[in-house]
């Protein structure tokens, strides 16, 4: 067991210097690997003193910690298979909004999870070319534009039509994401009603049958390992019904983005927010 352990820290040790040599220093939440990387040695620690001195340690102390353990791997284990049941498995043909959600925006360009994520759009676009995207993502403090402005830009040269392009730059966390994004597609629909209101159009005279509109079908594009959130957040927040689009997550990153998506999303359990 005590080996096990060792090798366990050496690998997140290991696994940290390769995050910050691929994606750099300020990688949101990479420290969470030399957290762990301290746990598994003072586990090894610990496990090698009461090997040698159960007489000394009572019995509650080591059963608590591995119970703790094990909870903690289960919890794990459960919301990972959650976040990947399911993804995208509804027909997200023909949406009448789509919500991208936006992700770091470096001083030399684009980060490849919102390049993914806006590659992933252009394709949608092609073969759903009805279809608004809603570019969600405000300027943090370490970025050079807003994150919609960016994807934006990227889009245009791309020969995506800027008349389906709606800019969202308020947002800094996947809930104002979800909240602003409505309140967008709810303006944009003003605009819409208002301005065919305005325009004339003749008809002879008989009798008509009013159509009822139809419910608006309302999509969010993200990467495969943060659908599950934003869709349960959307469904909080005010878009029941809500079709997952997921892009392919780049696997030097993958495991790191698991980890902190499933701390993402007992956080946003805890403060109700999914």
């Amino acid at each position: 067991m005590t080996w096990i352990l060792w090798l366990l820290a050496a690998a997140c040790v290991i696994y940290y210097v390769v995050i910050v040599i691929y994606s750099g220093f300020t990688t949101s939440f990479s420290f969470i690997w030399m957290v762990f990387a301290a746990a598994c040695l003072l586990l090894a620690l610990g496990w090698e003193y009461y090997m040698k001195h159960k007489d000394r340690v009572p019995l509650w102390l080591p059963v608590s910690v591995i119970t703790f353990c094990c909870t903690g791997i289960l919890v794990f284990s459960m919301v990972e298979i959650l976040i990947f049941t399911g993804v995208a498995s509804r027909d997200t043909s023909h949406l009448d909004y789509l919500i991208v959600l936006g992700a770091r925006v470096k001083e030399d360009g684009l980060s490849k999870s919102l390049k993914s994520r806006l590659d992933k759009a252009i394709d949608y676009l092609e073969e759903n070319p009805g279809t608004v995207l809603v570019l969600s993502g405000g300027q943090g403090e370490d970025e050079p534009v807003s994150e919609a402005a960016a994807m934006r830009d990227y889009l245009l040269f791309n020969g995506v039509n800027e008349r389906q392009l709606i800019l969202e730059t308020r947002s800094f966390s996947t809930v104002e994401n979800i909240a602003y994004s409505r309140v967008a597609i709810e303006e944009d629909q003003a605009r819409r009603k208002a301005y065919h209101a305005r325009t004339d159009i003749s008809m002879d005279p008989g009798i008509y049958e009013v159509i009822e509109e139809k419910p608006l079908k309302i999509g969010v594009l993200t990467s495969d390992y943060h659908v599950f959130r934003a869709e349960q957040i959307a469904k909080k927040w005010g878009i029941p019904d809500i079709y997952g689009v997921s892009c392919e997550t780049d696997p030097v990153l993958l495991v790191h983005f698991c980890v902190r998506e499933c701390a993402a999303i007992l956080k946003d359990k805890l403060v109700g927010n999914m």
